[in-house]
């Protein structure tokens, strides 16, 4: 085949990503410097909150009492211990008056008092050998941060008599977020070497398995550079650059196996090396696409809400999906021209194969034997034929069974228990942690967990005492101090609840909502509450008023997309219902786990008794796209059999031949980085990444292999119906792996004629038997594939 007629088949992108491959590689790695520049030191500009709803009452009453009355809100908390002496011990007293009034004279602080200066009993612990300077940092997380930086090394440890010992939000905050970003080196020290094994394992080839490492390196350092950008104009939590990691390498290796394959099939065809790239890109590299796009649609409902811990994993998942599509479709196919035939070079496998096994062939046989993108063995692919065939033989049972079996593991989701993410997310061993537990035992009615409602309105001295005594006749309530009256406003004030029972647990949740039923009363004044049990009932309903959105931007763009792909009115239901489907073991994981603490020893958490709010949206999300992932890799490989023969069971049979080794290599390495994420010491941190590593295996080897199928076979060939306007529709704007059903509808010739094929994969692997193969049986053209 000449190489004119050749560049007159090729496409316009492919032209573009062909025409100088060295040239695409050089602005790559260019950019890619650049990006490492721009995105160094991200990590130290994030903020490790962003659990609350910035419009909700409650954060309108922290702003108020931070501007009203600064020494309020305070943010840091020294816990000082006397050994054996008394608090109230001559030199202890002396000593602690000295360091208050150091710390009091530091630039950033606003407020400090202490035991020693208030006698206050909330700061003075039961025993009496210890107490508490409570401090006011001025700013925003990062400022408060960087002043914790600089103080905290003056005045932790030995003191004289004393003991101190850094807590407070702030503390914990900034704890957390050195934490997660060391855990992010050891997870990705962890994860890349693990994921060159397999990919070696999958491609046999050295060179083929560097591939999808490199196009997930400049999707993570683009992605870097990208929030970095974002972190000037908005918030952005740490917790983002663990998605980043996980989904840079996950979806790399996903797009680069599925397009590396297809390129090696092509070549094996005895397609030249131009045209094989064309063809891929064509095929493979629409369904990548198509990929991207609704993984990124998962991801981007969580824009949608107003804490901007979710925004952030938005942020982040968007740009790293679009990066490593990118670079799939770009860098990726350049590589390939230079590489050519040498995409298979380097073969490890000759090094655990018996020496018989190990002989080099020549030609086109070796190149047919090194083609077959799970670098496994030709029987591979008669193997998932034949999983095929014998679930679609007995596909009412299959369908039941593992319907009912991802039912029963997600029944301990009934049971959920949602709390807010505070100190316990953090090891037992964190100095931090440490502190709010011995504050938490040692200081009943101290300055954690108490609620606060600020009040504006000028009122009388009677008013406020009435007021006073509703809120103290509530039950659950054990203590309510104040008013504390603004010397500057003259009309503003601020009561102290101390709430019984846990600080946001569901009594003091309740509480919270009996004071702003109490408020609505004729009290002459408004009153906004605050505190941790306020912020976490205000982010439940956040996220409840926002979630029919998310969900509905989800299933209705994920309906549009499949049908696009597929034509079919069915089909996209199945995706979208088998999907969620496939998320509920995730689900009943994450209660039995992590809530319950089933397993807390083996992973190496203490149990907080609940599931940070935002968490179970985040994990959808990112679960539901990955597994739209694997659905659209596996839909449109049927979709492009279906078109060219019609054969309903044969092409479910040979879209799961076809897919099944790559869909689970790709799982079992998606499930591999996550489960570095897994490793982290941030309890949900670990519960993200082993949640979707759980997700992610139970979609590819239960769904994808077992229960789509099933299905498929239940529906027959009422699976491709649509209504003669909606397929017109489709036949105008639809995209599909494969060529051929377009042009043979818009000729009106057979499908399995469509003009256009008679060059390429289609003509060379289809001969005469076409549509004759049974399910599960590997056809001499397969073989030659496989």
């Amino acid at each position: 085949m000449s190489e004119v007629n050749t560049d007159r088949r090729q496409g316009g992108w492919t032209r573009f990503v062909t025409a100088r491959p060295r040239l695409s590689l050089l602005v790559a790695l260019v950019i890619t410097a650049l990006a490492v520049v721009a995105g160094s030191g991200v990590g130290d500009r994030m903020g490790s909150g962003g659990w609350q709803d910035p419009d909700a009452e409650s954060t309108y009453a922290t702003k108020a009492l931070e501007r009203e009355f600064p020494a309020s809100q305070r943010n840091l908390l020294l816990l000082v211990d006397t050994g054996r002496r008394s608090v109230d011990d001559p030199a202890v007293a002396a000593e602690a008056k000295r360091l208050t009034g150091r710390l009091a004279a530091e630039r950033g602080i606003t407020g400090v008092g202490s035991y020693w200066q208030t006698g206050s009993a909330a700061l003075r612990a039961e025993d009496g050998h210890g107490a508490l300077i409570a401090v006011r940092i001025e700013g925003d997380e990062k400022t408060a941060a960087a002043v914790l930086d600089r103080i905290a090394p003056e005045f932790r440890g030995a003191r004289g008599p004393l003991r101190v010992s850094v807590g407070g939000p702030v503390a914990v905050q900034h704890e957390m977020q050195s934490i997660i970003q060391e855990d992010l080196v050891r997870a990705e020290l962890i994860a890349l070497p693990v994921t060159l094994v397999l990919l070696v394992m999958v491609f046999g080839s050295a060179v083929a398995a560097l591939l999808p490492l490199g196009l997930g390196i400049v999707a993570i350092l683009g992605t870097d550079a990208v929030l970095r950008g974002i972190t000037e104009l908005t918030d952005v939590s740490v917790f983002a650059q663990n998605l980043t990691t996980a989904l840079g390498l996950g979806l790399a290796v996903d797009y680069a196996l599925f397009i590396v394959r297809r390129f090696r099939e092509e070549l094996a065809g005895g397609a030249e090396v131009r045209e094989a790239v064309g063809i891929t890109l064509r095929t493979a590299g629409r369904t990548v696409l198509f990929s991207a796009l609704t993984v990124a649609v998962s991801l981007a409902a969580m824009l949608v809400f107003p804490q901007y811990f979710l925004r952030s994993f938005a942020y982040a998942g968007i740009a790293v999906v679009l990066l490593a599509a990118a670079a799939a479709l770009i860098l990726l196919p350049a590589a390939l021209m230079l590489l050519g035939h040498r995409v298979n070079a380097l073969d490890l496998r000759r090094l655990w194969r018996s020496p018989g096994r190990g002989r080099r062939t020549s030609g086109a046989a070796e190149r047919t034997a090194l083609s077959g993108a799970s670098g496994k063995s030709r029987a591979e692919g008669a193997g998932w034929g034949r999983v095929a065939a014998l679930v679609m033989r007995r596909a009412p049972l299959f369908a039941f069974a593992t319907t009912a079996g991802l039912v029963l593991l997600g029944l301990p989701f009934l049971g959920v228990k949602f709390g807010t993410a505070d100190y316990r997310q953090l090891p037992s061993s964190a100095e931090s942690r440490v502190v709010q537990e011995e504050i938490r035992d040692a200081f009943p009615g101290g300055p954690s967990g108490a609620l606060q409602i600020f009040t504006e309105g000028t009122v009388s001295a009677a008013e406020y005492a009435d007021y006073r005594g509703l809120i103290s006749g509530l039950p659950g309530v054990a203590r309510v101090d104040g008013p504390v009256i603004s010397g500057t406003s003259g009309g503003d004030a601020y009561f102290t609840v101390l709430p019984r029972g846990e600080a946001a647990g569901e009594d003091a949740q309740r509480l919270v909502r009996e004071i702003r039923e109490v408020r609505a009363e004729p009290a002459g004044f408004g009153a906004s509450v605050t505190g941790p049990a306020a912020v976490l009932v205000d982010s439940k309903d956040a996220i409840a008023d926002r979630l029919p959105w998310a969900a509905g931007i989800i299933v209705v763009v994920t309906l549009l997309l499949v049908f696009l792909l597929t034509g079919s009115v069915l089909i996209p239901v199945q995706a979208v219902v088998l999907n969620a489907l496939s998320l509920t073991a995730m689900f009943g994981a994450v209660v039995w786990v992590f809530q319950d603490g089933h397993l807390s020893g083996l992973l190496g958490f203490i149990s907080t008794g609940d599931i940070e709010t935002t968490l179970p949206v985040l994990m959808f999300c990112v679960a539901f796209g990955l597994s739209m992932d694997y659905g659209v890799f596996l839909l449109s490989r049927i979709k492009e059999e279906y078109d060219r023969g019609g054969d309903h069971e044969r092409a479910v049979a040979f879209g799961l031949r076809r897919t099944g080794g790559l869909i689970t290599a790709a799982a079992v390495i998606l499930a591999v980085v996550m489960v570095g994420i897994g490793t982290s010491r941030v309890t949900n941190t670990k519960m993200l990444g082993l949640g979707i590593a759980l997700a992610v295996l139970m979609d590819a080897m239960v769904v994808r292999s077992l229960l789509v199928p099933a299905v498929m076979k239940l529906t027959g060939r009422a699976t491709w119906w649509a209504p003669g306007p909606l397929r017109r529709f489709h036949d105008r704007f639809g995209l599909s792996e494969g060529e051929s059903a377009p042009a043979a509808r818009a000729t009106g010739a057979p499908e399995g004629d469509a003009p256009g094929n008679g060059t390429g994969r289609a003509a060379r692997e289809y001969p005469a038997t076409q549509g004759t193969e049974k399910p599960g049986e590997v056809t001499g053209g397969d073989r030659a594939r496989v």
